[in-house]
Parts: C-alpha cells; structure tokens; sequence
C-alpha cells in the first residue's frame, strides 16, 4: 500500500472535496441525494468510515441532512442551510477566543450600518420582530444579563429582516460573542439603569430612522450605538 505524502489531504478531506466539487459543477444541489456510502467509497478509493466521517462533518455544517434505514428519508441529501454551518463555526472562534474584541467591534459596523441602510431602502421593511423584543426590553424587572440577551436578539432580527441570509448567519455566530463582551462591560458601568434608558432610546432611534427610510440617519445611529456602548464600557475604541 502506497503512502501519502505528509501533506496529503486526509481520507475524509477527499471526500468533501469530492461534494464541493460536485456542487460548484452543478452535478450536486439542494435536495439532491449523494451517492450511497458503498459507492463513494470506492468511486474514490476511500475506506466507508472516511465517508461515514465525512459526511458528520457535512452535517455539522449544516449541508446534508442524513437518514438512516431505507426509503426516501435515507442516506445523505443536501439542504444548504448555511446560517447553521456558519453560525456554529464562528461561536466555536468566539469560545476559543480566536476574535480579538477590536475586530469583532470592527466587524459588527460593517455589517450593521450596511444592514440598517438595506432596510431604511425597504418600502416595507419586516420589522416586527425587532419591534416585539424592543417591547420586552421595557419591562422593569429585567436583569441586566437579560436585558443584553435581548439587545443581541434585536441586533440579530434586524440582519434577518434584511434578507441577507450571509450577514444573518454571520450575527448569528457573533451573537455570542457581542453578548459576553457586553456582559462584560455592563459590571463596568456605574448607573446600568440610566444605560439601559440610553440603550432602548438609541434603539428606538434605529428603528424610527429605518422607518423614514433615512439611510444616512440610520447608519449614524448604529454606528453611534455600537461605538458609543463599547467605549462607554472601556471595553475598546474604534
């Protein structure tokens, strides 16, 4: 038996090379069925269990949903749900402190002004579930910990109201980082009330500018927001 070269890619890295090939050529795509475990296997010269580890990789990812037994629900069929591959990769960098705080600061303002500016160009923006959780953020008897879960969630509903599936998944994975970080800044902060006052005004101001379909204005008020808490906090500048 030959073997590989050091930097040969892995039985099962061939394997997903082999399914993302096929989806860029078009010979794979949503709602398409791969090949039987026994056929790739040997139309790649692999052993079952690289295919059996590859496809739990692809699961993970949110690209294939597999099934077990027979009839139409088994084996491997492509879905392409990307917000849950992308969202899960991210929250693992987040967890492994992989994002240096500026950078995730950073990254936030790119995709919120641009996300805020695509609604203010909505004739009918789908704001109600932005408008719902700005709802529960007034109620008194919130923690401050709570109080944050729901700004992260508002943050999160006005990417998914942009349509953009790529920029909703990316919040998503930043979800978790944006509310440890915040956390964090919050034990920082002398007068947390008079802040959460501060917070669901300026995110009142988001929605207001959305709803004129002032773009410039909305910007300028995610930016200041976003830019105006960390800084407030002493968690970073940008």
């Amino acid at each position: 038996m030959q073997e590989k070269s050091p930097g040969a890619p892995k039985a099962w890295q061939v394997v997903l090379e082999h399914i993302e090939s096929g989806l860029i050529d078009g010979r794979f795509a949503p709602g398409d069925r791969l090949p039987a475990e026994r056929e790739l296997a040997a139309s790649l010269g692999v052993g079952r269990s690289s295919v059996r580890e590859a496809m739990r990789v692809l699961e993970v990812l949110g690209l294939v949903r597999t099934g077990t037994g027979s009839g139409p629900a088994a084996g491997a069929i492509i879905v392409a749900t990307p917000q849950g591959g992308m969202a899960a990769l991210l929250r693992l960098q987040v967890a492994a402190h992989g994002f240096p705080l500026h950078d995730v600061v950073k990254t936030r303002l790119m995709l919120e002004t641009g996300v805020v500016e695509t609604l203010a160009s909505l004739p009918d923006a789908p704001l109600g579930p932005a408008r719902d959780v700005l709802d529960a953020m007034e109620r008194d008897d919130l923690s401050a910990g709570e109080f944050l879960a729901l700004d992260a969630q508002f943050h999160l509903c006005l990417a998914e109201a942009s349509g953009n599936v790529v920029v909703a998944a990316m919040m998503a994975g930043l979800r978790s980082s944006i509310e440890s970080y915040v956390r964090t800044g919050a034990g920082r902060i002398a007068d947390w009330e008079a802040t959460a006052a501060q917070l669901r005004a300026e995110h009142r101001g988001v929605l207001e500018a959305i709803e004129r379909g002032d773009e410039d204005d909305a910007h300028l008020r995610i930016r200041e927001h976003i830019t105006g808490y960390y800084a407030g906090a002493g968690l970073a500048r940008v």
